[in-house]
């Protein structure tokens, strides 16, 4: 399944439904009569599920993995890294420019359940109804739902948030294309129409919609101007969330605050959430400037992503006397390919043998060992940590998937198990460049004075590594020896990420790092990343350019699965189909969430299986900790 709106901000398929569809799905087996009741009347539903019925049950008091006590109160500190200079969530600016933390002053018509697979409930809309064909779906608004001014959240503004979206922002556009029509039903209701039957999760998709305020950007400011959709704004917006901004200092910091007088802080799916009374987001440019203030007590949590700094930089006092705990939090809810991302749109990238031959040249076993520690694995699949990877030959439904598309994809796609070249040793680093270079001269290269160059026009075969962390450059500069030992030229560059942003938009690259998020229910989103018509669509997760007529076909196939394991199976022939193009040389992953906090805080006994930490959302603030500690900086 596509990601979630937060995910989003932040920075994730079927013919006709058999009648047995069932558990497989996660909706009930679906039949007319569950559609709409023998009067022709809809059958409403508070929860809507891809696999199986929804754990809870209509109106139920909270979730499990909630402390229905925990106290209310306190402040915690985050980290974000870029900056930002504008609050509209509609407006696609370059990369940093839109205040992460805003999102979380708005509402979707649903939200997630941590301790399900792809299972959402009702948020603003209180129900929702769909046929068995999934054409549709009517949200059904909460009738005590309202904005922060005190009106009420309307049809008008879901319909107005889903045009302004399609409309300004070319991500939520292709996320949303599928919805043809959105228009009022009743005096609450919502009805989506989408451009084709069978797409079982169009209706949770809508229902991960954030909804704006129509009057308040229809309105004028404190000035009286005329509020703009389409222009970026600091201006703080108007929400209808647990929380609110309360000050900002533009590019540098952003505070929310709990709102005491919240109309939803009753529902069950808010019970024992929102603890904190204020939650205050740091930005910093670049990460060791961030670890060295939560080190100094300036903010109290952090996500740490360097496995280097996780190794060597938390020996600091805090630690040892457990002021401040290091913990890991296992990812179950998701899985990622990070790779180095080849621009197949130029030519030196087009010929499958040149892009293999470049993953014999990457020695990951080596990079690990000197600047990883150890920590990482290698990635062999663009889903990896789920059981949606490929392994070994494909069988059963996959192989009959496969087969499909038999005359179109590489022959290796049925004959041999998809693996990464391995190296650590000597023996294996010469083993492995010498199959780059026989493979480069499959493709039409030679070695002539120590350099690669074309056989036919003699020009040196050169690239560009291009990123915009610096904390990267290491890694690309570890790559960069083994490629010139090969004869290749390799520059490595790194830029500012508004340039970085332009390049990526303009396709102006040869080679960057990029990576591709999974959920555990692939599906719409899988267009966006791998389609040919993302290929040319500016803002497209389609960093390669992949075009290719089997891919496309597969996407589909993901799409328009009929039960789980047909999901399942889908998505390991489209996994092993990618794989054996060699599109990207894979990098690596990490199979949990690093953290370092301050013992400030308490959490409930037992996390929910899909949330990760689950922080802030489902923690608190504690009063006793925090005294025990010393007070912050």
């Amino acid at each position: 399944m596509a990601l979630t709106r937060r995910h989003l901000l932040q920075g994730g398929a079927l013919a006709t439904i058999a009648p047995a569809l069932g558990a497989a799905t996660g909706l009930p087996a679906i039949s007319p009569a569950h559609a709409q009741t023998s009067t022709g009347e809809p059958v409403w539903r508070h929860a809507l599920s891809l696999f199986g019925e929804a754990k809870y049950p209509a109106g139920f008091k909270r979730f499990d993995y909630v402390n229905p006590d925990a106290p209310k109160g306190g402040v915690a500190r985050q980290i974000l890294i870029g900056t930002f200079d504008n609050f509209n969530v509609t407006v696609a600016g370059v990369k940093g420019s839109i205040a992460v933390a805003v999102g979380q002053i708005y509402e979707s018509l649903m939200t997630p359940s941590l301790d399900e697979v792809s299972t959402e409930y009702g948020a603003l809309a209180e129900t929702a109804s769909h046929p068995e064909d999934f054409s549709w779906v009517i949200y059904r608004l909460r009738a005590q739902a309202k904005w922060h001014d005190g009106k009420p959240v309307t049809p008008d503004d879901v319909i107005f948030s889903l045009d302004s979206f399609k409309k300004y922002h070319p991500q939520y556009s292709a996320y949303y294309r599928h919805v043809v029509k959105a228009e009022k039903v009743g005096e609450r209701g919502i009805k989506f129409i989408f451009d084709a039957p069978g797409n079982r999760e169009l209706p949770q998709i809508v229902g991960q919609l954030t909804v704006l305020p129509k009057h308040w950007w229809e309105g004028t400011d404190s000035e009286g101007r005329k509020r703009d959709i389409s222009a970026t704004t600091l201006e703080k917006p108007l929400g209808c969330s647990a929380y609110r901004i309360k000050e900002f200092v533009p590019g540098r910091s952003i505070s929310l605050e709990r709102v005491k007088d919240y109309w939803g802080r009753d529902l069950g799916v808010n019970i024992g959430r929102n603890n904190f009374d204020e939650l205050r987001y740091e930005y910093f440019r670049e990460s060791t400037v961030a670890l060295e203030a939560f080190k100094g007590d300036q903010v109290d949590w952090r996500v740490e992503n360097s496995a280097k700094n996780w190794a060597t930089a938390y020996d600091f006092p805090a630690v040892t006397e457990k002021r401040v705990l290091l913990e890991e939090f296992p990812n179950r809810s998701s899985g990622v390919m990070q790779a180095f991302a080849l621009n197949v749109r130029r030519d030196k990238f087009k010929d499958s043998r040149v892009r293999r031959a470049l993953n014999f040249a990457f020695d990951f076993e080596e990079m690990n060992k000197q600047i990883f520690f150890n920590q990482y694995k290698r990635i062999s699949s663009y889903f990896d940590g789920t059981d949606l990877a490929s392994t070994g030959l494909p069988q059963g439904r996959e192989l009959e998937i496969l087969k499909t598309v038999r005359a179109d994809v590489p022959s290796e796609v049925f004959t041999t198990p998809y693996t990464n070249p391995v190296g650590g040793s000597p023996e294996a680093v010469r083993d492995n460049l010498r199959e780059a270079l026989r493979l480069f001269k499959e493709a039409g290269y030679e070695v002539r004075d120590q350099k690669l160059v074309d056989a036919k026009t003699g020009s040196q075969f050169a690239f560009e590594l291009l990123d915009e962390d610096p904390t990267f450059e290491r890694v690309m500069l570890f790559y960069k020896p083994s490629l010139e030992r090969l004869g290749i030229a390799v520059s490595v560059r790194t830029i500012d990420p508004t340039q970085y942003e332009n390049r990526l938009r303009s396709w102006d690259f040869d080679v960057v790092v990029s990576s591709w998020p999974e959920s555990l229910s692939p599906g719409n989103e899988q267009r966006e990343y791998w389609s040919s018509q993302a290929a040319d669509m500016a803002g497209s997760r389609n960093i390669i350019g992949i075009k290719d007529a089997a891919i496309d076909k597969l996407i589909e196939r993901v799409i328009f699965t009929k039960d789980r394991d047909d999901l399942v199976a889908a998505t390991r022939a489209l996994d092993r189909v990618l794989l054996w193009n060699h599109f990207v040389v894979p990098q690596w992953n990490y199979p949990k969430q690093r953290t370092a906090r301050w013992d400030r805080f308490s959490r409930p006994s037992e996390l929910p299986k899909y949330g990760l930490s689950g922080f802030p959302a489902i923690w608190w603030f504690d009063a006793e900790k925090a005294a025990r500690i010393g007070k912050r900086s």
